[in-house]
């Protein structure tokens, strides 16, 4: 059951004497984790209390402390979020922002949380442009990239909501994991390697994430962040506040504008997270909540669902050539769609009713050949937008509430902008934007009007978050990571469990393709075989391997009842159930 907190622990959570020791408390947590008797869900079934599926096993960990300690799924979600941003600072972090879907297990309605970062309220439309070209390197790195922070403005926002515990209690093992450190692991050495010449240039981020000589940090590292846990520990006293108004935002403020940014106090003052409708969309059965505009991931998904929703897919075989040429040629219409009508829908208006209605899912369908794919102008005439620093993490609890979070700081250590004394990585979010329209970003996308740079504007994103509900139970909470990747990969996911009746493990690692429609380019993993590729090829496509196509966190619910995990083995990370 999700409620508010009682009295009683609300007047806690603003009393500050109640709370002095952060610290201290976060010491004890950090030590309770190490000696819980945690259980793996990777493909492992016979969780019933909860579990939690994220790009990091501490993060996860920490989830389902919240669990044990009595809070409910947005508390485990809360925690979790908070840990991933220090242990996995690549692609999150309390300088960026995000988006939530929440189930309350109770009422079983579900309600979906906004806390995108927003364009400073000085943006103009041609803020990257110069001498009438765009230049890319501004929007992508610096401080005029920085879009104003919503993360913790989110988390807290969803915790007063939803929450039982205290946010002390939910931010101690973040606050831990940061000032005692954590071996670094494959996925952020790799991402330190292959930023380290940028890191270098910018001293305050090199303290942190490379060796005293300059190299990198390697696998089996530790990474401290003791100004981030000093962060940390004043937002969980006096609440996001603290981050919005007093030393932090003067940090904040400070940094970007030294780096030639624009945020002003009055942006970090003024910003505020938007509870929005989910939207929702039927297929074989269950019921698919989804993030609305300004994600188009969403939109994207149960467009693609709703094409395919009278096929017998289980019959073509999962990964056959006419499956994937079925899947390919529906993800085309979808992101075609999405370059022509998504943006921020308290700027332009985003006809979704329209989108989405079933009868047009069926005309779509109508219009796919089961033998040839079609020219670009086929699917859509718009000039057809991106995130990549991205992580995603999933929760079911015993009571049948349910989280699925997807939080970002945009490509990897987002700006490269250290708020100093904070250890604060700010975003590069204002490359969501569409810089100028008929230019592609880094991702291929281009964008158009909708999207464009506007004051308090949030961009376009191709997050995610998704449950799945049947009956009163919720089936599947995923999400993902990797910019457009997210959107093709959640797909194929959910698909692979809710038609293919595949356990957690092996949805989330069986091959997947991806298709933006523009660029031309049906982008298949190495598992895809070359005899299907050949086919595939055969019907016009042209087939392009791609090393990986996102990263998606699942936890599911069987049909005896036990929770079902799993953590991409993309990105690693692990499901951790109870």
């Amino acid at each position: 059951m999700l409620t508010r907190p009682p009295a009683t622990v609300a007047r806690a959570c603003s009393n500050r004497p109640l709370q002095l020791d952060v610290e201290k408390m976060a010491r004890l947590l950090l030590a309770a984790l190490i000696v819980c008797n945690f259980a793996p869900a990777a493909g492992a079934l016979g969780c019933r209390h909860g579990m939690v599926a994220s790009e990091h096993r501490l993060a996860s960990e920490a989830g389902v402390a919240m669990l044990r300690q009595g809070g409910n799924a947005v508390d485990a979600a809360v925690a979790t979020a908070l840990t991933v941003c220090v242990v996995n600072p690549s692609s999150c972090g309390i300088g960026g922002g995000g988006f939530m879907v929440i189930r309350d297990g109770r009422t079983g309605s579900v309600q979906t949380l906004d806390y995108r970062e927003t364009a400073p309220a000085a943006a103009r439309p041609d803020l990257f442009v110069r001498n009438g070209a765009v230049v890319p390197e501004a929007s992508r790195f610096g401080g005029l990239a920085v879009a104003v922070p919503g993360e913790v403005a989110g988390l807290t926002c969803a915790l007063r909501r939803f929450g039982s515990l205290p946010l002390a209690t939910v931010a101690a093992p973040a606050i831990a994991h940061a000032r005692e450190g954590f071996p670094i692991e494959a996925h952020l050495a790799r991402a330190i390697a292959q930023n380290v010449e940028r890191i270098r240039k910018q001293p305050a981020l090199a303290a942190i994430l490379l060796r005293p000589d300059g190299a990198p940090l390697q696998v089996g590292d530790v990474l401290r962040q003791p100004d981030l846990a000093g962060t940390l520990e004043r937002i969980a006293r006096e609440g996001e506040s603290a981050f919005y108004d007093g030393p932090i935002a003067d940090a904040i403020v400070g940094s970007v504008t030294r780096s030639g940014g624009i945020i002003e106090r009055a942006d970090l003052r003024q910003y505020r997270p938007v509870w929005r409708r989910p939207i929702r969309g039927r297929f074989a059965g269950y019921d698919v909540y989804s993030m609305p505009p300004p994600s188009s991931g969403g939109g994207v998904l149960i467009e693609t669902l709703q094409m395919l929703g009278a096929d017998d897919l289980a019959a073509l075989r999962q990964n056959s050539p006419t499956y994937l040429h079925l899947l390919a040629e529906a993800m085309q219409f979808g992101f075609a769609d999405r370059a022509a009508y998504y943006g921020d829908p308290d700027f332009v208006p985003v006809p979704i009713a329209h989108l989405l209605a079933p009868a047009r899912g069926v005309r779509l369908r109508q219009g796919i050949s089961a033998v040839s794919t079609f020219s670009p102008s086929f699917y859509g005439n718009v000039q057809p937008s991106r995130d990549s620093g991205t992580s995603h993490l999933s929760v079911i609890d015993g009571n049948g509430n349910a989280v699925a979070c997807t939080t970002s700081i945009n490509t990897a250590f987002g700006s490269m902008v250290l708020a100093e004394g904070t250890g604060i990585i700010l975003n590069n979010t204002m490359d969501d934007f569409s810089t100028q329209p008929g230019v592609p970003n880094v991702y291929g996308l281009i964008g158009n009007e909708a999207n464009a740079i506007a004051p308090r504007k949030r961009p376009l994103s191709s997050m995610t978050p998704t449950i799945v509900t049947r009956g009163d139970d919720p089936v599947a909470v995923a999400g993902g990571s990797g910019g457009p990747f997210i959107i093709s990969a959640t797909l194929q996911v959910l698909l692979n469990t809710l038609t293919f009746e595949q356990d957690a493990a092996t949805a989330v690692a069986t091959p997947r393709i991806h298709h933006q429609w523009l660029p031309p380019v049906l982008a298949t993993e190495s598992g895809i075989d070359a005899a299907t590729c050949l086919a595939l090829g055969r019907r016009g496509h042209r087939v392009q391997g791609s090393p990986e196509i996102g990263a998606v966190q699942l936890v599911r619910r069987t049909a005896d009842g036990l929770l079902d995990g799993a953590a991409d083995p993309r990105k690693g990370g692990q499901a951790v159930g109870w």
